[in-house]
């Protein structure tokens, strides 16, 4: 069960919850999890138990009230060793970073530091000493990196926001392989200091969130000047109001799949969920050139910079290979080569400003496609670059970004877009991903594709009924939960073995875990011709309150059945 910023306060402020009621469950979650590479180090429970206690009653003053969160490792918190994924490297800081000490003074509770590719080197999630991580949906596939472990965790629901880092990608693509929103604000907005650097001119502090309003409200928290960091500024934010968005798109013979049948028609599919946009076509040759300096020019210096005398200093057993060779390539650069790159630099910023006087955002496949674990171990370097085809640029040109799902594709593996625009259009950005959600009453999306159905068992993605639902062109838009008003049971006899889901008057632990999916109207009449006794189709409400199309039971088939309501959702069920 995902744990949504909103669910958690509706529960705080009933009194339903106390948080050191979510931060047992939490831990309970990660136990059961085992050794899934997620977690470098964890806060003793006891320690987090205190924190929560120590927050007292609700407070509307605190706007992430007991809220838990997660920390890249390369992210400083005091009195916790920081290693950025290489054990040779760690220390253990004496001052908290700007941006993790904001969500602390906010409330949030902080849980433990999270895997990554080593030094932040790296779009993979395999590139870790502390073992690879994989996608939520399929464990043979990688994660995306290098903020691999802040995404499972926000994906697997052992916290509510995660802070990641993103230089080229790294908040964004372990968002597409895991099913969440990737936010990567104006460089700058958020504070760096107290960050290992990868990039130090180009890193970002990222946040990872289940959805679009989490996301919202810690980057809120999270923004602010900070004279602790020389790259800290502030502007103003763009004006965010459109009636009809503005998009651009690449033309067809511009889009790179690497092969990918899957990732391509999730786009095609992408690109007609946009039509209630105003389209325009725009060309994605500057964006690769300036892609082209990062990690094929002497941007890549910088990583020198950062951490390369460290790397000749020690034993080439320390550091992972790859890593390690990309590190000290840059010492080969001059500082001739850095400015004759910079100038090349200002004018592609130059060009890409004035392609955005005419669109909103710029909306782009998150990753042209997801890797095998063994495939990526094989041809590390040409894979992992393929990964960056659509990130890479971004904070090169000052832009800022935020990542969402975009459904499955046919064989189960998730797909993700990106909304993208000039620097200080976070707002906005934030503003056009509500509309992609479909959470706005009225908005374009809803009206053009039809109608969402939440389901909550059988025909969650990778489970036996889903192909249902695929085989109709649905497309998962996103994974929530219903508000805490619903029992939910375990029927008896029924193949595959399903659930029940009971709307009751008493207010109940936790919401169940559910995915919306999108279908046309067509698809929807003819998915609940298909739909057997005790099951039915009624409404279902969500936690954010929004009320959608979902599966629910008669009650004389709850004879026999297990109730699991504290379980939180089917998956944790199957797990148990």
């Amino acid at each position: 069960m995902l744990l949504s910023l909103q669910n958690l306060r509706q529960r705080y402020q009933s009194g339903a919850v106390r948080p050191e009621d979510i931060v047992r469950l939490i831990y309970k979650r990660i136990n059961a999890e085992g050794d899934d590479h997620v977690w470098i180090y964890l806060v003793p429970e006891e320690a987090a138990l205190r924190c929560a206690r120590e927050l007292g009653s609700w407070s509307s003053d605190r706007p992430l009230f007991g809220v838990p969160f997660a920390v890249k490792d390369n992210i400083d918190v005091e009195g916790l060793p920081t290693t950025a994924g290489c054990p040779a490297f760690s220390y253990v800081p004496q001052r908290t970073a700007s941006a993790v000490q904001k969500a602390v003074d906010a409330g949030a509770i902080l849980i433990g530091k999270t895997n990554m590719d080593q030094f932040a080197t790296g779009l993979v999630g395999t590139r870790s000493p502390y073992g690879a991580c994989s996608s939520i949906y399929h464990a043979d596939y990688i994660s995306g990196g290098s903020s691999s472990g802040s995404a499972l965790a926000v994906a697997k629901g052992e916290v509510c926001f995660a802070l990641g880092t993103d230089t080229a990608g790294s908040g964004r693509i372990p968002a597409a392989f895991n099913g969440i929103v990737g936010v990567k604000p104006t460089r700058g907005l958020v504070s760096t200091a107290g960050v290992v650097p990868a990039c130090r001119s180009l890193d970002c502090v990222s946040v990872f969130s289940p959805d679009i309003e989490t996301g919202a409200r810690v980057l809120e928290v999270l923004a602010g000047l900070d004279e602790a960091d020389p790259y800290s500024r502030s502007g103003q934010q763009l004006a965010d109001q459109f009636t009809i968005p503005k998009l651009g798109i690449p033309g067809d013979h511009q889009m790179q799949f690497f092969g990918d049948e899957g990732s391509a028609d999730c786009w095609r599919r992408a690109v007609l969920h946009a039509r209630g946009s105003e389209l325009t076509e725009i060309d994605l040759t500057p964006f690769h050139r300036a892609a082209e300096l990062l990690y094929s020019g002497p941007f890549v210096a910088e990583r020198y910079a950062s951490v390369g005398a460290f790397v000749e200093a020690r034993p080439a057993s320390d550091f992972d290979p790859v890593v390690r060779d990309i590190i000290l390539g840059g010492a080969k650069y001059s500082a001739v080569d850095v400015f004759h790159a910079e100038y090349q630099l200002q004018d592609l910023r130059r060009t890409v400003k004035k392609m955005f006087e005419g669109i909103d955002a710029l909306l782009l496949p998150t990753a042209p496609t997801i890797y095998r674990i063994d495939e990526v171990r094989s041809n590390p370097i040409e894979l992992n670059s393929r990964l960056g085809t659509y990130t890479n640029f971004v904070n090169l040109l000052d832009l800022c970004a935020i990542a969402v799902p975009a459904g499955l594709r046919d064989d189960g593996l998730p797909f993700g877009v990106t909304l993208m625009a000039p620097a200080f259009s976070d707002a906005k950005l934030l503003r056009l991903e509500h509309w992609w959600e479909g959470s706005q009453p009225g908005n374009y999306l809803q009206q053009a594709t039809g109608v969402q159905l939440a389901v909550v068992g059988a025909h969650l993605a990778g489970q036996p009924l889903n192909h249902q639902l695929t085989s109709r062109g649905a497309s998962l838009v996103r994974t929530t939960t219903t508000a805490p008003k619903y029992r939910f049971f375990a029927l008896a006899n029924t193949t595959p073995p399903k659930p029940g889901l009971l709307r009751v008057e008493e207010p109940q632990p936790n919401g169940i875990e559910v995915e919306v999916w999108q279908l046309t109207k067509e698809a929807f009449g003819s998915f609940i011709c298909d739909v057997p006794p005790p099951m039915g189709v009624g409404n279902v409400e969500l936690a954010d309150g929004s009320i959608v199309k979902g599966f629910i039971c008669e009650p004389y088939a709850l004879a026999g059945a297990q109730e699991i309501t504290t379980l939180g959702g089917w998956r944790n069920y199957l797990k148990s």
